[in-house]
């Protein structure tokens, strides 16, 4: 068997099916259309999650196994999409800059981590989305833009802040129950 090579899309293909009902994923084009990639990205995305054994297959419902998807978020993304830091930069809020762990953690004086966005209202530290698209798909989507910032906590962020969001998207993915939103 060949070894499945995951793209930085992908894992942003992947928290976005985390957001739909069981029974509710939408067509490949208004997936694509809300992350702002083609549905033929999405399609190939969703064959590679399939490979990797992170999305039951098509035959079944094509949507996230619940077990390998967090573990795959909490430990496996900052190894495999490590995050890239640039200078100070006007952009969206990130990491421990966005909610929820701006409501979370004391922030010091220090510029907070953003996406790089000429539509972005704060100055910060740039931080390199997974895909270039993120920040215009989570001013879609507030529940991507809560989960991939927390991700990006995990990514980027101290042992503090890194166990905080591993906590806070557990509780995101499995719903105010504890059970699986997906």
């Amino acid at each position: 068997m060949d070894a499945v090579i995951l793209k930085p899309q992908d894992v942003l293909i992947l928290v976005k099916l985390c957001g739909y009902a069981h029974d509710r994923r939408p067509p490949y084009a208004l997936i694509a259309s809300d992350l702002g990639m083609s549905a033929s990205e999405v399609n190939a995305g969703v064959r590679r999650l399939q490979q990797a054994k992170l999305v039951l297959p098509k035959h079944i419902t094509e949507m996230p196994i619940r077990a390998a998807t967090e573990e795959f978020l909490i430990h496996g993304v900052k190894y495999s999409f490590p995050a890239t830091r640039t200078t100070l930069v006007r952009g969206m809020p990130t990491s421990y800059g966005a909610e929820p762990l701006n409501q979370l953690i004391v922030q010091d004086s220090d510029p907070i981590p953003v996406w790089p966005d000429p539509k972005g209202a704060v100055n910060g530290l740039g931080l390199i989305p997974l895909y270039r698209s993120v920040p215009e798909a989570c001013r879609k989507d507030d529940l991507l833009y809560a989960r991939l910032a927390l991700l990006d906590a995990i990514r980027s962020s101290g042992a503090r802040e890194r166990k905080i969001a591993e906590a806070e998207l557990i509780k995101s993915l499995r719903g105010k129950n504890g059970e699986s939103q997906f």
